[in-house]
């Protein structure tokens, strides 16, 4: 089901003679607009992988990404019923979030036909009860997400792109702990970004320190 966010995003960038949810070449299509396709894209960047490579044979191709900054969840009833004004969710995701959802699209990203535009938003979720109760797992469900204000939007066309997502003090070899440390993101993450790294070229391993591999970010993009 589409969401209100998914609607919102849609018209943000279906502007001027832009068609929405058009048929092409076989796909449903979020908006063309002066012949770019576009896709907003909540999911997994993965969800898109064979679509996306598809449609790049002969097309420039947009995909959106929001990534939420700020959240306020609010609980309805079973009857939509709202229940308080809600809270604000503790996860905050910032521009190195993308390369957790970018780590099962990196064999298409990047492309010279390709841009991802990635969105920094403040979001509202809403959620219900699950009747019955789960006993393991969510006992809600997601119902909705609404946009309630765009931050700021960084668009990614190169590795280079990739490689001014992260801190600024880092230094040009690095290990995925320091990347942790720098960015304040978990180690987790700092290992997928230093995979997205290396598999698209932005960095690339240059040895190890201790059991730890060393990436070195190359000086440009890389030649698609």
């Amino acid at each position: 089901m589409e969401t209100t966010l998914h609607r919102q995003l849609k018209a943000l960038y279906a502007v001027g003679d832009a068609r929405q949810e058009v048929q092409f070449e076989g796909f449903r299509i979020d908006a063309i607009r002066a012949g770019e396709l576009i896709e907003i894209q909540q999911a997994s960047l993965g969800a898109l992988r064979q679509k996306t490579r598809s449609l790049l044979e002969g097309n420039h191709v947009r995909i959106v990404k929001p990534l939420a900054l700020r959240k306020r969840i609010v609980h309805h009833k079973a009857r939509g019923i709202p229940v308080g004004k809600g809270r604000m969710s503790p996860l905050h995701e910032g521009w190195l979030h993308v390369f957790d959802d970018l780590v099962h699209f990196i064999d298409v990203f990047p492309h010279p036909r390709l841009i991802l535009d990635v969105v920094l938003t403040e979001q509202v979720e809403l959620r219900t009860p699950r009747t019955p109760p789960r006993r393991f797992g969510r006992n809600y469900r997601v119902t909705d997400r609404k946009l309630t204000a765009v931050l700021e939007t960084k668009t990614l066309r190169t590795t280079f792109d990739l490689a001014a997502l992260l801190p600024a003090n880092l230094p040009s070899e690095f290990t995925t702990e320091e990347l942790s440390k720098l960015g304040a993101i978990p180690r987790w993450l700092s290992q997928r970004i230093a995979y997205c790294l290396r598999k698209s070229g932005a960095a690339l391993p240059v040895g190890k320190r201790r059991n730890a591999w060393v990436y070195a970010l190359q000086k440009g993009p890389v030649e698609l």
